[in-house]
């Protein structure tokens, strides 16, 4: 046999579990035809020699659900391997939606995502109304890699009851009749799933709470009928299980969103699962209540990140200390250089650093209420507060906080934060980890990751593009917990399997996620020795100007889609194999 492309001399990692083997890999007409031993000449030979091969990523929790209508490069998750994404995480997205309600699906975005509303405004092209509408449209346009689309429950409530999904009112029986049918109609479209919110910190960009926050049992069962009789299909839910009301709320939230999952006729159903300050123990709550249900026959997993889910802070960021202060508040607009000269003024600063911060979060404020408490509390904060650095740690050393350098140098805390703002002319971004952290440490990290429900997610890649860049979990999950960690390592293939066959499998996808014979030759040549992240940059390259947070990594030799390098020492290559994945029998 001649192939299209032979990978040489790699070890193959193959996304099975399994031991890695030295071989090569064979593609032809987008598949892998032959592992191990290939004896046919080839087209192009890729040299994977010192390198391991491995399927490519699939990262099921992203938000690109309006940049893909723009964008086809699909980065920052393009640029760390990749090759498929599920897109309508979280309840929200662009689909399906009516022209009079278009701003309204904008600020729900630019408040529950932190995506510029501007950009979004000028990025998207509306040639859709359905959500089949919206998955051919986007599937009309090239992109760098694969993706999925799941039915955002916030969108759909809107487009169904118009002013009253926002109004606070339950849903009517034909209401939800009318949601059913809307959430079946994608489905047998090729959509891999329906996604719901149920979290007090996602605001619209009015400061609003989202229009599914609160939806009865009556409305979430009845849309998950809709999975009935079909052979695919997931439900996602995102909760904070009433956490900012009461921790005995816990019980009554996790039962609404099990039935929830029990009325989806056997779909599995995903929920996220982190440890939060306020709760340090409902994380265990949580996989107690999963493992009894799933003992029960309802399968639910748990969407788990590798590190601290956090967030970067800095004076080109959405967020940081001094946004509330009235001297910075007269100085914000101006550009950032300007600002960082300002700033440097002895007079402003002693002005600044005797000032109290003004509220930031409430009416007309898409920031949570934790923005306030955070303010409030900067000593503490402080006490979590790192550079990110050059070489960004995620699992920072407390001795090297902003309070500790307070302490060793006789400052306030406030002016070793405003002073750390403005180096790199005013590019510096602190690094705050705020969920994951409580121990500062990843210990329980660890034991979530390694729990059998547990699958990698939560990246949200697209979305907070002004305060996260979590799009790179994918590079970190492998460097961090396969090779750097000190203790509690995770064996690599284990880790592999996790973010490739384990996450295409969830979302009904069989013909990715394991390198093998027939597989789509979707699949990362890595220099691991050589796998490195570095610092995320903010970039003005959104449409209308908009501000997002990049990040790049060492070590990738080569990234391919579909047979095709898409990507080559951490560079796109300009190759656009990438195709909507429609699930089903539409597939």
């Amino acid at each position: 046999m001649t192939y299209d492309l032979k990978i040489h001399g790699g070890t193959i990692i193959d996304g099975t579990g399994s031991e890695g083997f030295l071989g090569d890999v064979a593609i032809k007409d987008g598949r892998i035809v032959e592992v191990g031993k290939c004896d046919g000449s080839a087209t192009e030979t890729l040299d994977a020699e010192g390198a391991i091969v491995i399927p490519g990523f699939v990262d099921m929790h992203t938000h690109y659900d309006g940049q893909v209508s723009w964008d086809e490069e699909l980065a920052p998750s393009s640029v760390h391997g990749v090759t498929t994404c599920v897109m309508g995480s979280c309840g929200v997205g662009f689909a399906p939606v009516r022209a009079a309600d278009r701003q309204r699906i904008i600020e729900l975005m630019e408040g529950v995502e932190d995506i510029p509303g501007s950009a979004l405004a000028e990025g998207i092209t509306w040639e859709w109304e359905t959500f089949p509408e919206y998955m051919d449209a986007i599937d009309a346009l090239p992109h760098a890699i694969d993706f999925a689309v799941q039915v955002p429950h916030d969108v759909l409530r809107v487009y169904t009851m118009g002013e009253r999904a926002v109004a606070g009112g339950p849903a009517t029986d034909d209401d939800i009749a009318q949601m059913r049918a809307l959430v079946r109609e994608a489905l047998e479209a090729g959509a891999v799933g329906f996604s719901t919110g149920r979290t007090d910190n996602h605001r619209t960009a009015q400061g609003q709470a989202t229009p599914a926050s609160e939806a009865t049992i009556a409305e979430l069962t009845g849309i998950a009928q809709a999975f009935e009789g079909l052979d695919h299909g997931v439900v996602q839910a995102v909760s904070d299980f009433d956490l900012l009301v009461s921790d005995d709320h816990f019980s009554d939230e996790f039962d609404i969103v099990e039935r929830m999952a029990e009325a989806a006729h056997g779909h599995a159903t995903s929920i996220s699962l982190m440890q939060r300050d306020q709760s340090p123990d409902q994380w265990k709550w949580i996989i107690e209540r999963a493992e009894q249900a799933n003992a029960r026959g309802t399968t639910i997993r748990l969407q788990v990140a590798p590190r601290p889910i956090g967030v970067m802070l800095g004076l080109c960021a959405t967020f940081h200390p001094f946004m509330g202060y009235p001297s910075y508040k007269e100085i914000c607009q101006l550009p950032l250089a300007e600002q960082v000269a300002r700033m440097r003024d002895p007079e402003l600063r002693a002005r600044m650093l005797s000032e109290t911060t003004d509220k930031v979060a409430g009416d007309g404020s898409s920031l949570p209420p934790l923005a306030d408490i955070l303010l409030a509390r900067l000593d503490d904060v402080a006490k979590r507060l790192y550079r990110l650095g050059e070489r960004p740690e995620y699992e920072p050393d407390p001795r090297t906080c902003m309070w500790a350098e307070a302490q060793a140098t006789g400052r306030s805390t406030l002016e070793v934060l405003y002073d750390a703002l403005l180096e790199d002319e005013g590019r510096a971004l602190l690094y705050f980890p705020l969920y994951n952290f409580t121990e500062l440490n990843l210990g329980v990290v660890h034991t979530m990751l390694t729990h059998p429900l547990s699958l990698p997610g939560l990246s949200d890649g697209g979305a907070h593009v002004g305060t996260v860049c979590d799009a790179s979990f994918p590079t970190y999950l492998l460097s961090h917990w396969g090779r750097d960690r000190d203790r509690d390592r995770i064996a690599l293939p284990t880790l592999i399997k996790k973010q490739t066959h384990d996450t295409a499998r969830f979302v009904g996808m069989h013909d990715r996620g394991t390198v093998a014979a027939g597989q789509k030759a979707d699949i990362n040549v890595i220099d691991f020795e050589s796998l490195r992240l570095r610092a995320p940059v903010m970039r003005q390259d959104l449409p209308a100007g908009g501000r997002r947070l990049m990040q790049y990594a060492d070590g990738y030799r080569a990234t391919l889609v579909s047979g095709e390098v898409m990507a080559r020492n951490g560079e796109l290559t300009g190759a656009r194999p990438g195709r909507l994945v429609r699930a089903g029998a539409s597939r």
